[in-house]
Protein backbone atom coordinates (compact mmCIF):
# COMPACT_ATOMS: atom_id res chain seq x y z
CA UNK A 1 0.00 0.00 0.00
CA UNK A 2 1.45 3.36 -1.03
CA UNK A 3 1.54 6.55 1.04
CA UNK A 4 -1.49 8.00 -0.77
CA UNK A 5 -3.47 4.78 -0.24
CA UNK A 6 -2.62 4.76 3.48
CA UNK A 7 -3.69 8.38 3.79
CA UNK A 8 -7.03 7.65 2.12
CA UNK A 9 -7.52 4.64 4.40
CA UNK A 10 -7.48 6.83 7.50
CA UNK A 11 -11.14 7.67 8.27
CA UNK A 12 -10.54 11.27 9.37
CA UNK A 13 -8.09 12.33 6.65
CA UNK A 14 -8.79 15.92 5.60
CA UNK A 15 -10.94 16.65 8.66
CA UNK A 16 -10.35 19.37 11.24
CA UNK A 17 -11.12 18.48 14.84
CA UNK A 18 -11.32 21.07 17.63
CA UNK A 19 -10.87 19.48 21.06
CA UNK A 20 -11.34 21.31 24.35
CA UNK A 21 -9.58 20.27 27.52
CA UNK A 22 -6.94 18.83 25.19
CA UNK A 23 -3.97 19.12 27.55
CA UNK A 24 -4.63 16.12 29.79
CA UNK A 25 -6.82 13.08 30.32
CA UNK A 26 -9.60 12.35 27.86
CA UNK A 27 -8.83 15.40 25.73
CA UNK A 28 -5.17 14.49 25.30
CA UNK A 29 -5.92 10.89 24.38
CA UNK A 30 -8.66 12.00 21.98
CA UNK A 31 -6.31 14.42 20.24
CA UNK A 32 -3.65 11.74 19.81
CA UNK A 33 -6.14 9.21 18.47
CA UNK A 34 -7.97 11.52 16.07
CA UNK A 35 -4.65 12.78 14.71
CA UNK A 36 -3.49 9.19 14.23
CA UNK A 37 -6.59 8.61 12.13
CA UNK A 38 -5.83 11.59 9.90
CA UNK A 39 -7.50 14.61 11.49
CA UNK A 40 -5.78 17.95 11.91
CA UNK A 41 -6.33 18.67 15.60
CA UNK A 42 -6.76 22.05 17.25
CA UNK A 43 -5.83 21.74 20.91
CA UNK A 44 -7.75 24.03 23.26
CA UNK A 45 -7.10 24.60 26.94
CA UNK A 46 -5.88 27.21 29.39
CA UNK A 47 -2.22 26.20 29.84
CA UNK A 48 -0.04 26.81 26.81
CA UNK A 49 2.87 24.64 27.91
CA UNK A 50 0.62 21.61 28.39
CA UNK A 51 -0.97 22.08 24.96
CA UNK A 52 2.49 22.43 23.44
CA UNK A 53 3.46 19.07 24.93
CA UNK A 54 0.45 17.37 23.34
CA UNK A 55 1.13 19.10 20.02
CA UNK A 56 4.71 17.83 20.12
CA UNK A 57 3.45 14.28 20.74
CA UNK A 58 1.05 14.56 17.79
CA UNK A 59 3.64 15.94 15.38
CA UNK A 60 6.21 13.44 16.61
CA UNK A 61 3.87 10.69 15.46
CA UNK A 62 3.42 12.28 12.04
CA UNK A 63 0.21 14.21 12.73
CA UNK A 64 -0.71 17.88 12.56
CA UNK A 65 -1.68 19.87 15.65
CA UNK A 66 -2.25 23.52 16.48
CA UNK A 67 -2.39 24.59 20.16
CA UNK A 68 -4.60 27.54 21.08
CA UNK A 69 -5.01 28.65 24.71
CA UNK A 70 -8.58 29.88 25.21
CA UNK A 71 -11.05 30.60 28.00
CA UNK A 72 -13.95 28.77 26.42
CA UNK A 73 -16.57 30.27 28.74
CA UNK A 74 -15.79 33.68 27.20
CA UNK A 75 -17.85 34.41 24.08
CA UNK A 76 -15.31 36.75 22.46
CA UNK A 77 -12.46 34.29 22.93
CA UNK A 78 -14.55 31.46 21.50
CA UNK A 79 -15.44 33.45 18.39
CA UNK A 80 -11.78 34.36 17.95
CA UNK A 81 -10.79 30.70 18.39
CA UNK A 82 -13.17 29.46 15.71
CA UNK A 83 -12.15 32.21 13.27
CA UNK A 84 -8.46 31.43 13.91
CA UNK A 85 -9.12 27.73 13.39
CA UNK A 86 -10.85 28.40 10.09
CA UNK A 87 -7.88 30.43 8.86
CA UNK A 88 -5.20 28.10 10.24
CA UNK A 89 -6.55 24.57 9.93
CA UNK A 90 -9.82 24.91 8.04
CA UNK A 91 -13.46 24.96 9.14
CA UNK A 92 -14.28 22.69 12.06
CA UNK A 93 -15.61 19.29 10.97
CA UNK A 94 -15.53 17.70 14.44
CA UNK A 95 -16.09 19.55 17.71
CA UNK A 96 -15.22 17.60 20.85
CA UNK A 97 -16.57 19.34 23.95
CA UNK A 98 -14.43 17.68 26.57
CA UNK A 99 -13.35 20.43 28.97
CA UNK A 100 -15.04 20.28 32.33
CA UNK A 101 -14.60 20.20 36.04
CA UNK A 102 -16.42 19.93 39.34
CA UNK A 103 -16.41 22.39 42.18
CA UNK A 104 -14.65 21.86 45.48
CA UNK A 105 -17.79 22.20 47.62
CA UNK A 106 -20.13 19.23 47.23
CA UNK A 107 -22.85 20.32 49.66
CA UNK A 108 -25.22 22.72 47.88
CA UNK A 109 -25.90 24.48 51.18
CA UNK A 110 -22.32 25.76 51.09
CA UNK A 111 -21.91 26.22 47.35
CA UNK A 112 -21.30 29.88 46.62
CA UNK A 113 -22.67 31.67 43.58
CA UNK A 114 -19.19 32.18 42.13
CA UNK A 115 -18.44 28.47 42.26
CA UNK A 116 -21.83 27.58 40.80
CA UNK A 117 -21.30 29.97 37.90
CA UNK A 118 -17.73 28.78 37.31
CA UNK A 119 -18.79 25.13 37.08
CA UNK A 120 -21.70 26.01 34.80
CA UNK A 121 -19.41 28.14 32.67
CA UNK A 122 -16.89 25.48 31.72
CA UNK A 123 -19.30 22.52 31.61
CA UNK A 124 -22.39 24.04 30.01
CA UNK A 125 -22.03 27.63 28.78
CA UNK A 126 -18.81 26.80 26.92
CA UNK A 127 -20.56 23.99 25.03
CA UNK A 128 -23.29 26.39 23.92
CA UNK A 129 -20.76 29.04 22.84
CA UNK A 130 -18.56 26.64 20.90
CA UNK A 131 -21.52 24.95 19.22
CA UNK A 132 -23.01 28.28 18.24
CA UNK A 133 -19.66 29.34 16.77
CA UNK A 134 -19.03 26.23 14.64
CA UNK A 135 -22.59 25.56 13.45
CA UNK A 136 -22.70 28.08 10.59
CA UNK A 137 -19.70 26.54 8.83
CA UNK A 138 -20.97 23.01 9.44
CA UNK A 139 -24.40 23.82 8.03
CA UNK A 140 -22.91 25.60 5.04
CA UNK A 141 -20.68 22.59 4.30
CA UNK A 142 -23.51 20.11 4.71
CA UNK A 143 -22.70 18.49 8.02
CA UNK A 144 -20.41 17.97 10.97
CA UNK A 145 -19.99 16.05 14.21
CA UNK A 146 -20.39 17.52 17.70
CA UNK A 147 -19.38 15.11 20.45
CA UNK A 148 -19.86 16.24 24.04
CA UNK A 149 -18.45 14.48 27.07
CA UNK A 150 -21.13 14.62 29.75
CA UNK A 151 -21.11 12.29 32.76
CA UNK A 152 -23.18 9.62 34.43
CA UNK A 153 -23.70 12.33 37.03
CA UNK A 154 -26.22 13.76 34.55
CA UNK A 155 -28.58 10.87 35.28
CA UNK A 156 -27.21 9.57 38.60
CA UNK A 157 -26.23 12.67 40.56
CA UNK A 158 -24.27 12.05 43.73
CA UNK A 159 -22.71 14.05 46.52
CA UNK A 160 -19.29 13.16 45.13
CA UNK A 161 -19.72 15.29 42.01
CA UNK A 162 -21.64 18.11 43.64
CA UNK A 163 -24.83 19.91 42.66
CA UNK A 164 -23.56 22.31 39.96
CA UNK A 165 -21.55 19.60 38.18
CA UNK A 166 -24.47 17.18 37.89
CA UNK A 167 -26.82 19.96 36.82
CA UNK A 168 -24.39 21.19 34.15
CA UNK A 169 -23.80 17.69 32.79
CA UNK A 170 -27.55 17.12 32.61
CA UNK A 171 -27.81 20.43 30.78
CA UNK A 172 -25.34 19.47 28.05
CA UNK A 173 -27.07 16.13 27.63
CA UNK A 174 -30.31 18.00 27.01
CA UNK A 175 -28.54 20.44 24.69
CA UNK A 176 -27.16 17.62 22.53
CA UNK A 177 -30.69 16.22 22.22
CA UNK A 178 -31.88 19.65 21.14
CA UNK A 179 -29.18 19.78 18.45
CA UNK A 180 -30.12 16.35 17.14
CA UNK A 181 -33.79 17.23 16.96
CA UNK A 182 -33.05 20.54 15.25
CA UNK A 183 -30.24 19.79 12.79
CA UNK A 184 -29.86 16.08 12.10
CA UNK A 185 -31.66 16.39 8.77
CA UNK A 186 -29.05 18.99 7.79
CA UNK A 187 -26.19 16.61 8.46
CA UNK A 188 -25.30 17.57 12.03
CA UNK A 189 -24.48 14.58 14.24
CA UNK A 190 -24.76 15.52 17.92
CA UNK A 191 -23.59 12.84 20.33
CA UNK A 192 -23.50 12.80 24.12
CA UNK A 193 -21.04 10.46 25.83
CA UNK A 194 -21.72 9.77 29.50
CA UNK A 195 -18.71 8.20 31.20
CA UNK A 196 -18.69 6.79 34.68
CA UNK A 197 -15.58 7.12 36.81
CA UNK A 198 -12.57 7.90 34.61
CA UNK A 199 -9.00 7.86 35.92
CA UNK A 200 -7.99 11.45 35.16
CA UNK A 201 -6.01 14.13 37.05
CA UNK A 202 -9.33 15.68 38.11
CA UNK A 203 -9.50 13.14 40.94
CA UNK A 204 -6.28 14.51 42.42
CA UNK A 205 -8.01 17.65 43.67
CA UNK A 206 -10.83 15.89 45.50
CA UNK A 207 -11.01 16.06 49.27
CA UNK A 208 -10.32 12.31 49.42
CA UNK A 209 -8.54 11.21 46.20
CA UNK A 210 -9.18 7.60 45.15
CA UNK A 211 -6.51 5.05 45.98
CA UNK A 212 -4.55 2.92 43.50
CA UNK A 213 -7.02 0.02 43.59
CA UNK A 214 -9.96 2.32 42.93
CA UNK A 215 -8.14 4.01 40.06
CA UNK A 216 -7.20 0.65 38.53
CA UNK A 217 -10.90 -0.26 38.26
CA UNK A 218 -11.88 3.02 36.56
CA UNK A 219 -12.40 3.67 32.87
CA UNK A 220 -9.19 4.93 31.26
CA UNK A 221 -9.07 8.19 29.23
CA UNK A 222 -8.04 6.25 26.12
CA UNK A 223 -11.22 4.16 26.43
CA UNK A 224 -13.36 7.29 26.13
CA UNK A 225 -11.15 8.55 23.30
CA UNK A 226 -11.90 5.38 21.33
CA UNK A 227 -15.60 6.07 21.80
CA UNK A 228 -15.15 9.62 20.48
CA UNK A 229 -13.35 8.25 17.44
CA UNK A 230 -16.18 5.81 16.79
CA UNK A 231 -18.78 8.57 16.94
CA UNK A 232 -16.78 10.86 14.64
CA UNK A 233 -15.63 8.30 12.09
CA UNK A 234 -18.76 6.32 11.30
CA UNK A 235 -20.25 6.96 7.85
CA UNK A 236 -22.21 10.20 7.71
CA UNK A 237 -25.43 8.20 7.36
CA UNK A 238 -24.99 6.85 10.90
CA UNK A 239 -25.36 8.71 14.19
CA UNK A 240 -24.66 7.53 17.72
CA UNK A 241 -27.10 9.60 19.75
CA UNK A 242 -25.90 8.71 23.22
CA UNK A 243 -23.28 6.40 24.66
CA UNK A 244 -22.79 5.33 28.28
CA UNK A 245 -19.32 4.11 29.30
CA UNK A 246 -18.86 2.75 32.80
CA UNK A 247 -16.39 0.60 34.71
CA UNK A 248 -17.16 -3.11 34.44
CA UNK A 249 -16.73 -3.64 38.18
CA UNK A 250 -19.20 -1.95 40.48
CA UNK A 251 -17.90 -0.01 43.43
CA UNK A 252 -19.18 -1.18 46.80
CA UNK A 253 -19.14 0.76 50.06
Amino acid sequence: MGIQDREQARPLAGKTALITGAGTGIGRETALLLAEEGATVVLVGRRRHVLDEVAAAVTGSGGTAFPRPTHIENAEEVRALVAWTRDTAGPVDILVNNAGGAGRVVDVRRTGEDEWNAVMGVNLTAVYLLTQAVLPDMLERGGGSIVTISSLAAIRPTLLGGAPYGAAKAGVRNFMAYLRNSYRDEGIRATCILPGAVDTPAHDTRAVPPGPEQRAAMVRPEDVARAVLLCASLPERTLIEELVIAPTAQRHP
